[in-house]
């Protein structure tokens, strides 16, 4: 089967403020916007490394005289704005695909990667540029990336169009929550706004249990701010599916853990074992991390065996005593905060049902913030499965 690699939107990444004079105006270039005293969201050591570049080392235009939209806004320039400000403030802006048919009209580069980065390369060409992100399709159209297969930076290639985008070209705005998107609607009288948490890295849904530090979560476990994040595995080493694959891809290095672990003996049925990462997350998600002032802090992987061979389901008696160990050793360990998916449902054949309760049964017992990412709504079936009283039934 063809898979078709379709381009159908790009994206500025904006303070709210802004959005009254894009609208009316356009998307100006750098050095067109400063008469306006725009409302800057970006680190000024990131603009300012902008200001030297050119496209075309022949011409005399650099970055600054270009207005800029990426083909992927969930990528780490956005996750370094959300860390820095206040997320209210951020909105994400869409253009139509017709942008690109506009570009061809004008001098305008498409940028491999972000365009700040040494490594990064200018196609003045529009058509050959997308032929050349398409090939890379699978490293800059997806939910994650790292600096090693080089994702981190090839999912921040930009359009640059020199001086201005039109305002005709402007399709929808997301916001993170319906009530900034009220307050969008009551200053730009625009229409077609879009709430989407997850293009921010925020849950679709939380909600905490009344009385309980466990909060019921649907999301991407990891962008999760818990200082630890658990991964269901098996104990041969295997991580060929589901969340175990996507933890293989995102962090290599836990991966090498894992099967070393696996290799020695230390993950054994109903016996967890964590991995006490010594990286900072920051420093792979973030654009330029170098220059955060406060980078988020160190995760751990909790590496939980929800089954015993990747062929098996999951045993329900095993994912108990997991937890039993957890309870025992929890504080010993340092976790001071968990996120967990919900163990062994999906690939592992239970059900919401099964695991829910005992899941709750063990981590209400626990003295700090516990976050349980829930399974597909196919699995729960029914919100009262969502209930304090359904989960915490004695």
């Amino acid at each position: 089967m063809v898979i078709t690699k379709e381009i159908n939107s790009l994206y500025y990444i904006c303070h709210i403020d802004n959005l009254k004079s894009i609208l009316e105006k356009g998307l100006l270039s750098h050095n067109k916007i400063q008469t306006l005293s725009p409302k800057t969201i970006y680190d000024t050591s990131i603009i300012n490394r902008r200001k030297d570049i050119k496209p075309n080392p022949e011409e005399n235009e650099v970055l600054w005289d270009f207005a800029n939209l990426y083909f992927n806004a969930r990528n780490a320039m956005l996750y370094r704005v959300i860390h820095e400000q206040d997320l209210k403030n951020i909105v994400i802006i869409r253009f139509n695909k017709s942008v690109l048919d506009y570009a061809k009209k004008y001098n305008s580069y498409i940028s491999i990667g972000n365009a700040a980065h040494s490594e990064s390369n200018f196609i003045n060409d529009i058509e050959t540029g997308l032929k050349d992100l398409k090939k890379k399709w699978s490293f800059w159209n997806k939910e994650y990336w790292n600096e090693s297969d080089g994702s981190k930076r090839l999912m921040m290639s930009e359009l640059l169009i020199k001086d201005e985008i039109p305002a005709q070209y402007v399709d929808s705005i997301y916001v993170k929550s319906e009530e900034i998107g009220n307050t969008v609607k009551t200053t730009t009288d625009f229409d077609n706004i879009v709430t989407e948490p997850h293009m921010f890295f925020q849950p679709s849904y939380a909600r905490q249990l009344p009385q309980t530090r466990i909060t019921l979560i649907q999301g991407d476990m990891f962008f999760s701010y818990a200082q630890t994040l658990t991964i269901s595995v098996n104990t041969v080493g295997v991580m060929g599916k589901g969340l175990a694959s996507r933890a293989k891809h995102q962090f290599p290095d836990m991966y090498v853990q894992y099967q070393m672990a696996c290799k020695s003996n230390k993950i054994k049925a109903g016996k967890p074992w964590i991995y006490k990462r010594e990286i900072l997350m920051d420093e792979e998600l973030a654009d330029n991390p170098s220059s955060l002032e406060n980078p988020n802090g160190l995760r751990w992987f909790l590496l939980f065996p929800t089954k015993r061979h990747w062929r098996d389901n999951s045993r329900l008696d095993d994912i108990e005593q997991g937890l039993a160990w957890l309870l025992k050793n929890y504080k010993k360990e340092g976790i001071k905060s968990l996120s967990l998916p919900a163990l062994g449902c999906g690939l592992g054949q239970l059900s919401w049902q099964q695991v829910g309760p005992l899941m709750c049964k063990y981590l209400l017992q626990m003295e700090i913030p516990v976050k349980i990412y829930l399974p597909r709504a196919d699995n729960i079936k029914d919100e009262r499965y969502l209930t304090k009283e359904f989960l915490l039934q004695e």
